[in-house]
């Protein structure tokens, strides 16, 4: 949805050059491995042709999507060099739809593999694939008694042309995890099996487990847009995205008034009340509810009562009526309060709350 400036009831802002110096640090992180990026589900909310054109213009040439639909969005806003894969492999009968536009289906089952082949024999050419096996996550992927059906009828990979094995990480963003060792044994036994083939496991956090997870192809996604990769550290990616709601109006309330549906907060002392434009319609989700934070003017202020479908209500007490008039703008995430910091609050994670962001937003973007 299209939005005009000042119309809209929260302004979000994505720093692409942010995006890109997030970038070029997992690829110093990398050295000479290639480092690509995932731009599925609109690239974490944030925009995925201007997100996608500035990673292009950082040096990324690897770009994942979930599903075709998505790479067919995408494609005509990268160059041929640029080349998209998409994780969830072809929609049974769509297997053409690949060679239409021009992206490369990733293979998790011996279902999509057989249907790949078959197009392969259809268009009378190899044709490229990356070949996904289940490590532990139990979600898709080869699985054991596929992978061995697989090893035991190399001909099922004639004509396709197997561009990387990969498997995805479970536990990456917990570096004490003995489990993020385990996948890496059961990948390298994998990888033993096609000696030949380049290989790709680490995701955003996995590039932060070291060189032996790094192998030929990295696919961050969540720290290109700010989310900090380890659990328990520092955050070195820049901030991405910052979410400003506009007050509709203010109202002073007197000790005793319930707030929002349900009345779940009610006022100790006389109180002023800000009504901020955004609401669970637009991804400002319900949980965090009386738990909730803003900044006005540097100063935090809670959020009070229910979040409902298009608005949020502030504590405002003590604000100077100078910065809140009506269109005045809060800061709901901002240096001083992360995508990180709001998905504690909200019970969550970081890449739910980004891809949560909703299509209502006045969207500005940043260099």
């Amino acid at each position: 949805m299209m939005q005009v400036a000042g119309k809209a009831g929260a302004v979000l802002r994505i720093d692409l050059r942010a995006i890109q110096d997030n970038y070029r640090l997992l690829q110093e992180l990398l050295g000479t491995v290639q480092c690509g990026a995932a731009v599925k589900a609109d690239a974490y909310g944030l925009g995925v042709v201007p997100v996608a054109q500035a990673l292009l213009a950082a040096s990324c040439r690897h770009f994942f999507v979930a599903h075709l639909q998505e790479a067919i969005v995408l494609r005509p806003h990268l160059p041929k060099d640029a080349t998209i894969y998409v994780m969830h492999g072809s929609p049974v009968g769509y297997e053409e739809e690949f060679l239409e536009n021009q992206c490369i289906p990733v293979l998790n089952s011996l279902e999509q593999i057989k249907s790949w082949q078959q197009l392969v024999a259809k268009a009378q050419r190899a044709l490229p694939a990356i070949l996904q096996f289940d490590t532990g996550m139990a979600r898709m992927g080869l699985s054991v008694i596929e992978s061995e059906a697989l090893f035991a009828t190399p001909q099922l990979l004639d004509g396709i042309n197997v561009q990387y094995m990969m498997s995805h990480l479970v536990s990456a963003e917990d570096q004490a995890n003995p489990f993020n060792q385990k996948q890496l044994t059961t990948f390298n036994t994998l990888r033993a099996r096609m000696p030949a083939c380049k290989a790709s496991l680490s995701n955003s956090s996995g590039i932060f487990l070291g060189k032996d997870f790094h192998f030929d192809l990295a696919r961050p996604g969540a720290a290109l847009y700010g989310v900090a990769p380890v659990a328990g550290q520092a955050n070195p990616m820049r901030a991405v995205a910052y979410l400003q709601g506009r007050i509709i109006q203010t109202r002073e309330i007197p000790a005793g008034t319930g707030v929002g549906y349900g009345s779940t907060w009610r006022s100790s002392q006389t109180t002023r009340i800000a009504t901020v434009g955004v609401g669970y319609a637009d991804g400002w989700m319900r949980s965090l509810s009386n738990r909730g934070i803003a900044h006005i003017a540097g100063q935090a202020v809670p959020m009070v009562g229910n979040v409902s479908m298009d608005t949020i209500t502030l504590d405002v007490t003590g604000i100077a009526a100078e910065h809140l008039q009506p269109g005045a703008l809060v800061e709901l995430i901002s240096a001083d309060n992360t995508v990180d910091q709001v998905a504690a609050r909200a019970n969550t994670i970081g890449y739910e709350i980004l891809t949560s962001l909703g299509g209502r937003y006045e969207r500005t973007y940043s260099n």
